[in-house]
């Protein structure tokens, strides 16, 4: 049938977003604490794709974005991506950060842009990839959420 769908992921989800993640060899640390404001992308039924992110206030870290091989390079990612920031624009995030040791190039066609690690605010250092889950030569990478007029909607994300 092959019915894709994109919705907030639930405590039940746990092990198969820890497998996926494992898979692609991104950290598993303190995002079992965080699954309720991941998403995944189901296909008739499994999950195929996550992405999630770690709300601190008015900043957020987004985490864990993750395909499964056979689902790369389709544009799920992006979608994923594209579906949490409005969730979290939806929520009064201003400003949303995340690590990465292979995606650098992916992410500034979303926005993202290069920042530095001084710069990354006090709320988010308590994360575990701030605090060893990821390695000190990822690249941090920064984008402004708190634009009232650029606010993406989340019945945008979903249909993109």
């Amino acid at each position: 049938m092959n019915t894709l769908s994109i919705r907030r992921a639930n405590a039940q989800d746990w092990p198969a977003v820890a497998a996926l993640l494992a898979r692609n060899k991104l950290p598993r640390d303190g995002a079992e604490a965080h699954i309720d404001d991941f998403f995944v992308a189901t296909l008739d039924g499994g999950i195929i794709g996550i992405a999630g992110t770690e709300m601190r206030g008015s900043v957020a870290l987004l985490r864990s974005v993750s395909i499964d091989a056979a689902h790369q390079n389709g544009g799920l990612g992006s979608r994923l991506v594209r579906h949490v920031l409005a969730d979290a624009a939806a929520r009064g995030v201003q400003d949303i950060y995340l690590l990465t040791t292979g995606a650098a190039d992916y992410f500034p066609r979303l926005g993202f842009a290069v920042a530095r690690r001084e710069d990354v605010p006090t709320a988010l250092l308590a994360s575990a990839e701030f605090q060893g889950a990821c390695p000190c030569s990822a690249k941090l990478m920064h984008r402004r959420l708190g634009n009232a007029q650029a606010k993406p909607r989340i019945a945008d994300a979903v249909n993109t």
